[in-house]
């Protein structure tokens, strides 16, 4: 372990060396999407993206992580605002060009982690050479982690930040002075948030409902990369981690590895069973869970929330006890409901890809994570990033591993069809570019 930390901090020295002066040219290399369920196309001759704001960035990308969305959005037509279209959702780099004013945070020459969670501006996409980035949306790399490994911590440290600060209500104020992320989406005017997610950042739970130390967080698909950052944040919140996955498969890496190792394995292979291992475990008592898989998975964890004494399941059609407007997202808003009482026994589940939509117990609520609170609010965006920096340079939040490299944009195509055929688990493939 020291070795491979001692490499990465010597590997991260040289990249620091080699990239302090760049000069900016007017052509690069992007993979574009031109039509549904098409391969990725290299155009060697696409404009380098040029900064509109203050707080932009440009930042010349040396690592690109590749995650499932990259080849499930083209290949089932959804999140593709446009065609031809850049895509890629996280990325570590060189910040090339920054704002003259010494009060940002991000100056030009850092080593930096950008988290691409603005899908819609191709000029932030990670699959080209240069890539623009809010300053309040990128996190400064320690000189210990390689841009390998901060290339794929991005993407997951937000979606389990804002799933457990938001949809759960932890607060993280006493954790190297991190943010109560509630509390600050709550003290903004709510004409500032974006409609789709103004319920849940505003309704989505109640002060008496929040988690708090010693509270059992179940995640199904614990062996996910944002599985992997969210065991993290929730250990240092205080609390008690299950993690529900194939346990012949990922139980050994798990249980071996000291920063994501869980309170309790359960194996997934049995889905029932799994639900009553978690109930006679916690005695009924669990009420946060987390699902990484989609609406099968997602179903059997609600149940698992569920103790014997809590109100039966909606009716099928429970659209109707939502508070938040429809979305073009692919999974149901929260439902906090006017007709029911809110109670501090409630349930809350965060569904990272799909949600049940059909017997949603009444003394539940379901939760997408507001992903864009990342990049629409400067002020979440700030303290978000602030924050990682802080974790990562006192070590206690460790990138995700690196399980396979491809050379450059052109290797990012055969990358992606090893994650089709789903060779690729317990860590994340990384394009490396010149």
């Amino acid at each position: 372990m020291q070795k491979t930390l001692e490499t990465n901090a010597n590997n991260a020295a040289q990249f620091h060396k080699r990239h302090e002066n760049i000069s900016i040219p007017q052509q690069q290399s992007v993979l574009l999407l031109r039509a549904i369920r098409q391969p990725y196309e290299l155009n060697p001759n696409y404009r380098v993206p040029e900064l509109q704001h203050e707080h932009e960035l440009l930042v010349k990308v040396s690592a690109v992580g590749l995650n499932p969305i990259d080849w499930k959005a083209p290949d089932f037509n959804f999140g593709i605002p446009v065609l031809p279209y850049i895509s890629g959702r996280e990325l570590s780099g060189t910040v090339i060009q920054a704002p003259s004013s010494s009060s940002f945070r991000i100056q030009k020459g850092d080593v930096v982690i950008v988290p691409s969670t603005d899908y819609r501006d191709l000029r932030k996409a990670a699959f080209q050479q240069y890539s623009v980035a809010a300053s309040f949306n990128t996190i400064r790399l320690p000189k210990h982690i390689s841009v390998e490994s901060g290339s794929i911590l991005g993407v997951a440290f937000v979606s389990s930040a804002l799933a457990l600060g938001i949809c759960m209500g932890v607060s993280f104020e006493g954790i190297e002075d991190g943010p109560d992320l509630l509390s600050l989406v709550r003290s903004i005017e709510p004409d500032r948030l974006p409609a789709d997610i103004r319920a849940e950042c505003l309704e989505g739970i109640q002060e008496d409902e929040r988690a708090q130390r010693g509270d059992f967080l179940v995640i199904w698909g614990g062996s996910s990369t944002c599985a992997h950052t969210m065991k993290q944040i929730a250990r240092l919140a205080g609390l008690k981690i299950i993690s529900v996955v194939d346990s012949g498969k990922h139980g050994l890496r798990l249980s071996n590895h000291p920063s994501i190792r869980p309170d309790l394995i359960v194996d997934s292979h049995d889905p029932e069973r799994a639900v009553s291992v978690i109930q006679a475990a916690t005695g009924n008592s669990a009420r946060l869970g987390f699902d990484t898989q989609g609406k099968e998975s997602a179903a059997y964890l609600l149940r698992a929330l569920q103790s014997p004494d809590k109100p039966d399941a909606l009716p099928a059609d429970s659209s109707k006890y939502s508070s938040s407007p429809k979305s073009d997202l692919p999974t149901p808003p929260s439902t906090p409901s006017d007709a029911l009482s809110i109670k501090a026994t409630r349930s809350h589940l965060v569904g990272l890809t799909d949600l049940p939509t059909t017997n949603i117990p009444a003394g539940s609520a379901l939760h997408n994570v507001p992903i864009k609170l990342f990049h629409e609010i400067p002020e979440i965006g700030e303290a978000l990033s602030a924050w990682c920096e802080r974790l990562l340079l006192k070590g206690l939040l460790l990138p995700p591993d690196v399980v396979g490299i491809v050379n450059g944009l052109e290797g990012i195509n055969a990358g992606l069809d090893r994650l089709r055929r789903r060779e690729i688990s317990g860590g994340r493939l990384v394009a490396v570019l010149n």
